[in-house]
């Protein structure tokens, strides 16, 4: 479903996880390795469901506001600040405004993603 059949923005908006997880595109995470849906995009709010293959990897990247990354499905590996941290369903990671942080899952996962952007 593209963006513009589902709201992204708005006073109230109620999602069902299990069922996000069904936007995931299935053809491109196991062409590249990864595959994402916005869900919300709300003033500096974004929150984004991922979902990485077996051996999916997200390079070296950072955000400029603060990350949190809930693991919905499996497991995966971060990489911040020369320390590794692994995750399994139901762990959550938060890092803070512009920490470099990388990931990959041996086996693949479904990720949510929460982001505040810098509207400075």
């Amino acid at each position: 479903m593209s963006s513009v059949q589902r709201p992204l923005a708005g006073e109230v908006l109620v999602h069902h996880l299990g069922q996000d997880e069904g936007m995931i595109d299935a053809a491109l995470m196991e062409r590249s390795g990864r595959s994402a849906r916005t869900l919300v995009k709300e003033g500096p709010l974004r929150l984004t469901m991922m979902g990485l293959s077996g051996g999916g990897s997200l390079a070296t990247h950072r955000a400029e506001g603060p990350v949190s990354i809930h693991v919905l499905k499996g497991s995966v590996e971060f990489l911040a600040q020369g320390q590794t941290y692994p995750l399994g369903a139901g762990d959550v990671v938060v890092f803070g405004a512009g920490v470099e942080h990388s990931a990959t899952s041996r086996d693949g996962a479904v990720i949510l993603l929460t982001v505040v952007q810098d509207t400075a």
